[in-house]
């Protein structure tokens, strides 16, 4: 591409960064503004939730109650659903009683669930007593589940229709329903006590003649999940399906709502921050706001843990000390087999989490994952462990001035070593999740900081114990 074509085109994407407007300053600028609630309610309809509800963190409380004031509820909810649930119930709480309550009336039933419980108990009875009774009965039906349950993620918001009638009754229903419901791209069929019988695609239904039995349309395959299962469990059974929303039945197999897209990839990243958080030794995720007594609590279990084996890892470096004072070299290249061994383990540990997902795995098959990750710790072991003997070897020679012989007689030692910590380091990485799924704690729990120090262990026996052996007993290098 020509030199000046190129230079053209960077200025172009420059100027369009340029040019790209800040939403968040433009609607700050209107609400701080002087113009009147009307012109400033009609300026603000045009941006989209997500940009006030960036826009609103950086206003200041009563700025807050000034938009509280210009925007309708709907607006308000919409804005809600683009904020954290505590941030949400926090401006919840700024509000009189009637706006909350209008505003928590527009939200989805599971966001105005979730936003509900960030408010103070006292209020939050207030606010619920002002809801129209059915919305305040969906809320209080989603609010019954536990936080891990896929029925606290549900939303009622859907269209539902009785098996037997006819494709214009069936018609008619969707376009009363659809004045307040707007998940209408597919409708759910129950009998007539409310038990889940099938689900009719939108367009489908649009198409049909109106002589065509209903029947006909109804797909009696339809995925579904129970309001009481587990919200981990019910994501890896959703991932395989392409449907935008998928009902909730209770355990009597009624419907009782429906889990839509956006619930399963919210839900998603709160199992993967869960996941993360236990990986980095936390029995918990944080955020900026938490006090620090509860981060403190959080995090002290696991490092009480690690601390102890801390402390036997430098227990048995005490007991090579003999080994150490003999041959104070060896000491210099300590860490290179504490971290080889480490990143093995926690690479194991990843892969045999991402495994474990999958619940129908047999012992079979998890003996094989044992093996294969042993024969990749092998391999890489043999590769790594050749590429340290020469390379430790040349240094030693080089730099240090020492005797060929003596010098890759140690970088031969490491090189061993480093092959027989990675071993068992796959191994255990694989073995201890395992371990854990078996006795029904989360394999996560088994997190890289664990997983990390008891293999600084496994190579500090190795390396000193290999160097002991080989070193002073066999080769007589003290």
């Amino acid at each position: 591409m020509p030199e000046e074509l190129t230079t053209n085109i960077e200025d172009k994407d420059n100027e369009a960064i340029e040019s790209k407007p800040d939403r968040t300053s433009e609607i700050i600028s209107i609400i701080r503004g002087t113009d009147t609630p009307r012109v400033m309610k009609k300026k603000l309809e045009d941006y989209h939730g997500s940009d006030i509800a960036e826009a609103l963190e950086r206003l200041g409380e009563n700025e807050r109650k000034k938009l509280y004031r210009i925007c309708t509820a709907e607006m308000l909810a919409e804005i809600f659903e683009f904020s954290d649930e505590d941030t949400a119930g926090a401006y919840l709480n700024e509000m009189d009683m009637s706006k909350a309550a209008e505003v928590v009336s527009a939200l989805e039933t599971d966001t105005a669930a979730s936003v509900l419980r960030e408010i103070e108990k006292v209020k939050r009875g207030l606010i619920i007593e002002l809801i129209r009774p059915d919305i305040r009965d969906e809320i209080r039906l989603i609010a019954s589940f536990d936080d891990d349950e896929i029925g606290s993620r549900m939303t009622t918001n859907y269209i539902s229709i009785t098996d037997g009638i006819g494709v214009k009754q069936a018609m008619n229903e969707l376009v009363r329903q659809a004045e307040e419901n707007d998940n209408i791209s597919t409708i759910f069929v129950v009998d007539e006590v409310g038990v889940f019988y099938g689900a009719i695609d939108l367009k489908d239904l649009i198409t049909a003649r109106s002589t065509t039995p209903l029947e006909e349309l109804i797909v009696t395959s339809f995925p579904y999940v129970y309001a009481h299962e587990e919200i981990e469990d019910c994501i890896e059974g959703l991932k395989g399906y392409s449907e935008n929303i998928i009902p909730v039945l209770d355990n009597g197999n009624k419907l009782l709502g429906v889990i839509t897209s956006q619930n399963v990839i919210e839900a998603a990243d709160d199992e993967m921050g869960e996941d993360y958080a236990r990986f980095a030794g936390l029995m918990a995720e944080e955020d900026l706001k938490e006090p620090l007594k509860e981060s403190m609590k959080k995090r002290l279990p696991w490092l009480l843990a690690l601390l102890g084996l801390g402390l036997l890892v430098s227990a048995v470096v005490g007991a090579f000390e003999q080994v150490i004072a003999t041959l104070t070299l060896i000491q210099a290249f300590q860490s290179l087999i504490l971290d080889m061994a480490g990143n093995v383990g926690t690479q194991s540990l990843a892969v045999t989490i991402r495994v474990l997902i999958d619940e129908n795995l047999t012992f079979h098959q998890k003996m094989q994952l044992v093996g294969k990750e042993m024969k990749v710790g092998l391999c890489n072991g043999l590769l790594l462990g050749t590429l340290s003997f020469v390379m430790v070897g040349l240094y030693i020679m080089l730099v240090k001035h020492r005797s060929a012989g003596f010098s890759f007689s140690v970088s031969g030692c490491i090189g061993f070593s480093l092959v027989i910590a990675m071993v068992i380091s796959s191994s255990v990485g694989t073995l201890v999740p395992l371990f854990f799924k078996k006795i029904k704690v989360d394999p996560a729990v088994a997190s890289g900081p664990l997983i990390t120090t008891i293999n600084d262990l496994v190579a500090v026996v190795t390396y000193y114990g290999m160097s002991w052996i080989l070193l002073i007993n066999v080769l007589k290098l003290a």
